[in-house]
């Protein structure tokens, strides 16, 4: 049948209110059709894992940044930087003819997003710059910061990023208002798009009223219990206390002004970016000696954030309609004053102010509650713009707390009376809080970059102090750890036991080190199988180092690694393939005494799909709000594992039995610890039936369409390879009949991947075969 052309008033009938981009959308705004997660809010987002891919880089693939930045002559960079610190332009002006507390700020908030459980957030790649952390109320017009910064960035170009100007252009503003610092060092590299990966909380928006920062909505759903009860904690991993912050609110839970409800939200968020308590009151007394906070005008008349703002705006947010919009007329948190009679020298005053009088009550212009001395004739700050004009010292609810808390006042109290103690506490928790994401010494670039001793939290690697195995050695190794008669399974599991730490959102874990065989990850129970594992390549180690000659020895860390070399190649040519594993020699071990116990507690798994492992506090830990795939998605995202080579790792550590408990979930070959391609050819198989074999719906049973025999049993982790369908269009490759060798070939290149994920710079070199 022919089709008729419409009429003109047809097409006007069409195209009327259809906008092609989904304007029209019920409830939407223009631009913003109904997104995957409107329809299907509960499904596996694979697609993150391609969040990063080199596409979204304008510098290319082949740039490289540690090099660019090596070539920057530092001490005329800091010097550009300072000098532009003490000048002042009318667009923005400084506070008090200075721009450096407002850089502390936004240094501190760029660093401060950090939180332990999970490595992510921190001035790594200053996603400062990006949805949704710019437009976070608690970065009120620190995109004000970053724009009086550009004609530094704009004349260094690719050669310094935004991350390490951040935190440099913080550190410099510190040290010209007289405070020594612990250095600086470079080699932080921008990301280029937007997060929307990491899980931040709960979330309702509303741009403009703090209060709602306390809402049911935004408060009450990341905390258990009530503050104060033996239970009150925050949801994992998050580390803030409310939605749009970077830490607590000022004004105290709820808003409500109370010091020692406001110290123990402190305590949490503090303990969850990685701070003990005199390193959380050494950066808050120390952040506080400087600058002001503004709340000059009501949060109702301010503009949107810039990720909401019109686009007449250029990218910036938090219009203020009031006078000239800064200067004295200056909006952020809503609280307005300072908390020190110079706020632009590095002094004791802040804690002597602190204990030096009473402190009562009042509301900012703005609305905020804040506290002011009762003492009317209490020292006086200088306005910030108005020559002659002065104001009472201001403390918040967050200050209060640390006067008030049993633990926090005692350490308040030795700094007020040892101010050079309290300056070395306040450097090393500066230097902590913004490099503490960075990872590694190696990944330090700069002159000043060994100013500082190896701190623990850089889960420091003592230099190797002997010659380096080559490749003689490593075939003469190869035939030792095939000698001790250890199986394919248990040599794959520990070399995978030791990698799978790793986490690349702060660089930490992985088999360098072998922390492996120290507290606390040997104790850990996922990692039962290694212990005899370990023992016996002790026993290589000790026999070749007692043997080798030119002064080589080996490190426990090649070992575990190289027997799993030795694992996957086994495996391999039994699956009819002859492949050369490749390894990189090199990594050191460390010592009990230079491994923080606590802070690697973090890294133990709640679930790892990779070994079939999932607590049994799983579901108390989540509070049933979170399937344990998704948990799964999340580790390979911090491994940086592309889909294939997420589903590659998965479907071979499976036939190569590498299960926590040694058992056969997922195992669905009868080749075990052979490098076929079984996994898929039966995850995608329609001669299979699934069926639950639990009430939670975590284990299955694979039994035959036909017989109704049971052939395999399963869990959620490798259900998800045929069920998912981003994860079974790859597990189709891998499956069918020209799948095998791809198979074997990827599985390869994401094992070696993940070995010297945490290899950087120089110990990357020592590749053999």
């Amino acid at each position: 049948m022919a089709r008729t052309r419409p009429k003109m008033q047809d097409y006007k009938t069409v195209l009327a209110g259809k906008c092609p981009f989904g304007g029209d959308r019920i409830g939407g705004t223009m631009g913003t059709p109904p997104t995957l997660a409107d329809w299907y809010p509960d499904r596996l987002r694979v697609e993150l894992l391609a969040r990063s891919a080199p596409s979204a880089n304008p510098l290319g693939a082949d740039f490289d940044y540690p090099a660019a930045f090596a070539k920057i002559d530092l001490a005329t960079l800091k010097d550009e930087i300072k000098g532009f610190l003490t000048s002042s332009v009318d667009w923005w002006p400084s506070d008090y003819g200075n721009y450096g507390p407002q850089m502390i700020r936004m240094a501190w908030h760029s660093a401060g997003s950090y939180r332990i459980a999970d490595g992510r957030g921190g001035a790594g790649e200053a996603l400062q710059r990006f949805a949704p952390i710019e437009s976070w109320w608690d970065n009120g017009n620190i995109d004000k910061s970053r724009r009086l910064l550009w004609p530094i960035k704009a004349k260094y170009g690719a050669s310094l990023s935004w991350a390490d100007l951040i935190v440099l252009t913080g550190t410099c503003a510190l040290e010209i208002m007289g405070f020594p610092t612990y250095g600086f060092a470079g080699g932080r590299e921008d990301a280029w798009i937007a997060d929307d990966a990491t899980y931040w909380g709960p979330e309702v928006w509303d741009p403009h009223h703090i209060e709602s920062f306390d809402s049911m909505t935004m408060r009450d759903k990341r905390w258990r219990g009530q503050n104060g009860d033996a239970d009150y904690d925050l949801e994992q991993p998050l580390a803030a206390s409310n939605q749009s912050l970077i830490y607590v609110n000022p004004e105290g839970p709820y808003g409500k002004g109370d010091p020692a409800a406001s110290a123990r939200d402190i305590r949490i968020t503090f303990t969850r970016m990685a701070m003990n308590d005199e390193e959380t009151v050494a950066l808050i007394a120390g952040g506080h000696a400087f600058g002001k906070s503004h709340g000059m005008v009501p949060p109702d008349r301010i503009g949107a954030p810039p990720e909401m703002a019109p686009v007449e705006a250029m990218g910036l947010g938090w219009h203020n309609p009031e006078g000239t919009g800064n200067a004295e007329f200056t909006m952020t948190n809503g609280i307005e004053g300072s908390w020190t009679q110079d706020p632009t020298r590095w002094d004791n005053s802040y804690l002597e102010n602190l204990f030096g009088h009473e402190w009562e009550q009042t509301r900012s212009p703005a609305g905020s509650l804040q506290w002011t001395p009762v003492d009317r004739q209490a020292p006086r700050t200088p306005d910030a713009h108005i020559p002659g004009k002065t104001h009472a010292l201001m403390m918040m609810t967050s200050d209060i707390a640390l006067k008030v808390d049993p633990v926090y006042r005692p350490i308040c109290e030795r700094f007020l009376t040892d101010f050079d103690y309290f300056t070395e506490q306040f450097s090393k928790a500066w230097y902590k809080l913004t490099h503490r994401d960075m990872g590694p010494r190696e990944r330090y670039i700069g002159p000043e970059a060994t100013i500082a001793p190896d701190l623990l939290w850089q889960d420091p690697i003592p230099e190797r102090d002997h010659a380096l195995i080559d490749a003689g050695d490593v075939a003469a190794l190869k035939q030792a750890i095939g000698a001790t008669g250890l199986s394919v399974s248990d040599l794959s599991y520990t070399a995978l036991s030791a990698a799978l730490p790793y986490r690349d959102s702060d660089k930490r874990g992985g088999a360098n080190g072998a922390r492996l065989a120290l507290a606390p990850q040997k104790d850990w129970e996922i990692n039962a199988r290694t212990r005899p594992v370990i023992d016996a390549l002790q026993g290589v180690k000790a026999e070749f180092d007692g043997k080798a000659a030119g002064g080589k020895r080996v490190s426990l860390a090649d070992l575990i690694v190289l027997g799993g070399v030795v694992a996957v190649e086994r495996a391999a040519a039994d699956a009819g393939h002859a492949v050369d594993v490749p390894f990189t020699a090199g990594r050191r071990d460390t010592t009990d005494a230079l491994t923080d116990a606590d802070s690697f507690e973090w890294l133990r798994p709640v679930v790892d799909g990779f070994r079939n492992y999932t607590d049994p506090h799983f579901a108390e830990v989540t509070a049933g709000r979170v399937a344990p795939e998704q948990l799964f998605l999340d580790k390979a995202a911090l491994l940086r594992l592309s889909v294939p080579e997420w589903a590659a790792l998965t479907g071979g550590l499976r036939v190569l039995g590498a299960n926590w408990d040694g058992g056969d979930a997922g195992v669905f070959t009868d080749r075990r610890e052979t490098l076929t391609n079984d996994f898929f050819v039966h995850v995608t198989s329609m001669d299979h039936v699934w069926a639950k074999t639990d009430e939670a719906g975590h284990r299955f049973a694979v039994n035959d369409r036909a017989s109704g025999e049971k052939r395999f049993d399963a869990t959620r982790y490798d259900l998800i390879f045929g069920a998912n369908n981003q994860l079974r269009a790859v597990s189709e490759v891998y499956a069918a009949v020209d799948g095998q060798e791809r198979f074997v070939r990827d599985f390869v290149a994401a094992w070696d991947k993940l070995m010297t994920a945490d290899l950087f710079g120089e110990a990357r070199a020592h590749r053999i075969g």
